[in-house]
């Protein structure tokens, strides 16, 4: 039995991995277009039940996907710092930074025992 390998980095996917992912993609979204074009065909010829709702669909099929196959096609995952992830890191490491290691300075405790601090 083959065992997977375990993903122990934040690194991304690889540019080949990327690429190969959005092609994979983009012809299953084409595949999907002739599918469309197959059925409004065989719809037509045989003169199906209902065809004025399954034409429009397999026509709108055939238009818009190749339209968001290119658009998913060219678009890449986005950058570490723009998930909501990365900000929060980002945020997390700008706040350690910055952040005093204590909020507020006690001085000496006087004889009556109150805490006199910088806030007053």
């Amino acid at each position: 039995m083959k065992s997977r390998a375990v993903l122990i980095t934040d690194a991304e996917r690889s540019q080949a991995d990327q690429l190969r992912s959005r092609q994979i993609r983009y012809a299953s979204m084409m595949g999907l277009r002739v599918v469309c074009l197959v059925v409004a065909t065989v719809l037509v010829m045989n003169e199906a039940p209902l065809l004025w709702l399954w034409l429009p669909l397999c026509l709108a099929g055939m238009v818009l996907l190749p339209w968001m196959a290119v658009l998913i096609a060219n678009d890449r995952p986005p950058k570490k710092e723009h998930t909501l992830r990365g900000k929060i890191e980002a945020r997390h490491a700008a706040h350690q930074a910055v952040a005093p290691t204590s909020t507020t300075e006690v001085t000496a405790v006087p004889e009556g025992g109150r805490i006199v601090d910088h806030n007053g």
